[in-house]
C-alpha cells in the first residue's frame, strides 16, 4: 500500500473502537492468556513502559519499523520488538516515553513523529511491565541511526506484507515461563515476532485491516 493512501486512512482508524484482549488472544500464547485480564496484574504493581509504532513511507510504500534487540542477560534479549522502554520520571506521559524512547534507540526525533493514538495497553509478566503502544507516522522517511548498545537490527516491514495473513504462524518455542510449547506469530523475513509485540501488532493489524 502506498503511504500517501495508507495517511488517509488515519482518521477512519482514530474513529475505531480497538478490539483490545480480543485481537491479543489471537497471538497469546495458552499460557499467557491469563495475564491478559486486568485483575490478573491489578495487585502487582507493573512498571509503565511505551513503544511506537510508527509508520514511515519507504520509497512510495508505507512501512513499520521493528528493532531486534542486542543479547543481554534478561528476559527479552535477542527479541524482535518496537522501539520503545520504560517510563522516566521526566516523561510527562506515556506518549512523551514512547518518542524518547524511539529517539534514543532508532535516531527519529519527536518532530519527526505525529501521534495518530494509543492503543490497548498490555501487561508482560515476565518483565512486569505494562506497555502502552501507541500508533505514529513520520511523513519523511527517517535516516534511522541504531543505537548500537540496545539495537542489533532495524526490520523494515512493509504495510502491505504485514497485512497478509500468510506471515502468520506458529512455531514451538522455549520461553522464561514454560518448555517447548506452540507459539503464535508473525513471520517477518528470517524473524519470528511473538509474545507480547506480536500481541499488540494483532491489534494494529485488525484496526487497520477494519477500515480497509
Amino acid at each position: 500500500m502506498q503511504f500517501t493512501e495508507f495517511v488517509k486512512y488515519l482518521p477512519k482508524i482514530q474513529k475505531e473502537q480497538l478490539p483490545a484482549v480480543k485481537a491479543h488472544l489471537k497471538m497469546a500464547p495458552l499460557e499467557r492468556v491469563q495475564s491478559l485480564s486486568a485483575n490478573y496484574y491489578a495487585d502487582k504493581n507493573p512498571r509503565p513502559s511505551a513503544v511506537m509504532m510508527l509508520f514511515y513511507p519507504k520509497g512510495d510504500e508505507a512501512s513499520l519499523i521493528l528493532i531486534k534487540r542486542n543479547t543481554y542477560p534478561g528476559v527479552h534479549s535477542a527479541q524482535v520488538s518496537f522501539p520503545g522502554g520504560k517510563a522516566e520520571p521526566e516523561d510527562k506521559d506515556l506518549s512523551a516515553t514512547a518518542l524518547r524512547e524511539t529517539c534514543e534507540e532508532i535516531g527519529v526525533t519527536a518532530n519527526e513523529i505525529d501521534i495518530v493514538m494509543p492503543f490497548t495497553e498490555l501487561y508482560i509478566p515476565p518483565s512486569n511491565f505494562l506497555v502502552y503502544p501507541f500508533l505514529g507516522v513520520a511523513a519523511n522517511t527517517p535516516a534511522f541511526n541504531p543505537d548500537p548498545s540496545e539495537v542489533s537490527e532495524l526490520i523494515e516491514l512493509p504495510l502491505q506484507t504485514f497485512l497478509d495473513d500468510s506471515i502468520i504462524v506458529t512455531s514451538e518455542l522455549q520461553t522464561s515461563y514454560a518448555e517447548r510449547i506452540a507459539v503464535p506469530g508473525f513471520k517477518v523475513g528470517e524473524h519470528f515476532v511473538w509474545g507480547a509485540t506480536a500481541m499488540i501488532m494483532s491489534e494494529l493489524k485488525e484496526t487497520i485491516k477494519s477500515v480497509l
